[in-house]
């Protein structure tokens, strides 16, 4: 096992804290306040496959017993999802949010343009809702803010003469506008799951930012 983790640069070896039939590698996550979460672990078992009777034949031609391994990747689904909204305080990231966009309509003049934004923008398989309600637009806004969706496009009459939309990020003050195609290469490239050059996932930091 030490020879394993040889390229490892943050570990910790517990001598004799495997299960008693083999070691096992456990994954232990940080959250955002510095607490840690044992997940991920990959057990070897020496036990199963001789109980098992399971036998491979080797280069050799000899019958050999194979090694089991017991692999969970996120320990339990539904605590390793407790855990992640947690280390966001809700605040997912664009790519992780179950709703990435609301549009929200200004006046009910703009209802059919945010029907065609909305339309646009799920075609990429965004997750993306609209807000028609006759409500106020400060009022929806504060709605889908508390909720921490990522992106509220606000759009009334003039957005719909001039086909565009008026970008606001959750977190931040202000908002910016945009052509509907603009917004489209915007967030469809945002949406895409993070991916370093080797293929591996990469880190997406906590936002430090609150809402106004």
């Amino acid at each position: 096992m030490p020879c394993v983790l040889f390229n490892v640069s943050r570990r910790t070896i517990f001598e004799g804290e495997g299960a008693f039939y083999g070691p096992k590698l456990e994954y232990v996550l940080r959250d955002a306040i510095g607490r840690d979460w044992q997940c991920g672990t990959l057990q070897v078992d020496f036990n199963l496959p001789e109980r098992f009777g399971a036998t491979y034949v080797a280069a050799s031609g000899e019958r050999e017993v194979p090694v089991l391994l017991h692999r969970a990747m996120f320990g339990s689904l539904e605590r390793f999802t407790g855990i992640l909204i947690e280390h966001f305080a809700g605040h997912l990231p664009l790519w992780l949010a179950p709703v990435q966009v609301v549009v929200a309509t200004i006046t009910s003049d703009a209802d059919a343009w945010a029907r065609e934004v909305l339309s646009t923008l799920r075609a990429p398989g965004l997750r993306v809702e609209a807000d028609l309600r006759n409500e106020t637009i400060a009022y929806k806004v504060r709605e889908h803010s508390l909720a921490k969706v990522p992106i509220i496009l606000t759009v009334g009459a003039q957005e719909a003469a001039n086909g565009t939309v008026s970008l606001r990020r959750f977190g931040e003050k202000g908002s910016r506008s945009l052509s509907l195609g603009e917004a489209f290469l915007l967030l469809s490239a945002e949406a895409e799951t993070p991916l370093e050059d080797n293929g591996e996932p990469v880190p997406t930091p906590v936002p430090e930012t609150e809402p106004a």
